[in-house]
């Protein structure tokens, strides 16, 4: 085990007001969202499940934070997935807003301390057509339609658990009002992504012409079919089976490091994810 990984705590939590899942229905999509610093201590990574009645529209909530200040700032390697997120920065609480990452990785300075809770819904089930989504981390104020700052000020002082079910209860409203909508394209491609090796397989597993294929994706999750499947190449890798997505050992090299900037290797002995 690499110095200072065993540090990094992260684990999984599952909500009990459903009672006892199976991980299985989740396993079709799994996006690795991120690369931890290997040798930094006092940072806590936690991700959990949602409820049941909300696994087609939300992939996790997550919540990252520092358990004291640390000794230089912390660097943190935000994959691209596909996905929407709602950020709340704990810290200042009318720091929040609707965000996704582009078709390329980006490594971001969360300086000496911090704490972040994420909303990390699945890809394309966020209708920017009724809530802008913007690019990159929040660093400001919202001023958006959703309640995203008394959002963030409730959680405030919760533990994770109450935490999950704040945010369960945002989620419900998106769902009423059709902010978020389940995405049976999304889902196509998602139970047959080991099949998809071609935009021209992902249209055909769609029941979509490549044209439709086009307008759909690019609506409803802001990336062309060709980055799309960049993305879910990339995350696939990330299981430890690049042969899944690539032709061979080179074509994912160079395609990993375009992506992220770091060949694999070098990526592997930098962050963990």
């Amino acid at each position: 085990m690499p110095a200072g990984f065993a540090l990094c705590t992260v684990q999984l939590e599952w909500l009990e007001e459903d009672g006892p899942r199976s991980e299985q229905a989740y396993q079709m999509y799994d996006p690795k969202g991120n690369g931890r610093e290997r040798a930094v201590d006092a940072v806590q990574f936690v991700e959990a499940l949602p409820p049941a009645h909300l696994s087609g529209i939300v992939h996790r909530f997550l919540e990252l934070k520092t358990q004291s200040a640390l000794p230089s700032d912390y660097r943190f390697h935000a994959l691209p997935d596909a996905c929407t997120y709602a950020i709340f920065d704990q810290l200042d609480p009318k720091a929040a807003g609707i965000t996704r990452l582009r078709a390329s990785s980006e490594e971001l300075n969360l300086q000496r301390s911090f704490h972040y809770v994420n909303i990390r819904f699945l890809p394309g089930v966020w209708q920017r057509d009724r809530e802008p989504v913007a690019y990159g981390l929040v660093n400001g104020g919202y001023s958006g339609g959703l309640p995203l700052v008394s959002l963030n000020k409730e959680m405030s002082g919760l533990d994770f658990v109450a935490k999950q079910a704040v945010m369960s209860k945002f989620v419900d409203g998106l769902v009423s009002d059709q902010t978020v909508v389940a995405n049976p394209v999304t889902e196509k491609i998602f139970q047959n992504i080991d099949a998809i090796r071609t935009v021209a397989d992902m249209a055909e597993i769609a029941n979509l012409s490549p044209r439709q294929l086009q307008r759909v994706l690019k609506k409803t999750t802001g990336f062309a079919p060709h980055d799309f499947l960049k993305v879910l190449r990339l995350q696939q890798s990330l299981d430890g089976e690049p042969s899944l997505a690539y032709a061979d050992q080179s074509h994912f090299i160079h395609s990993f490091r375009k992506a992220t900037g770091y060949t694999p290797e070098k990526y592997a002995r930098k962050f963990d994810v």
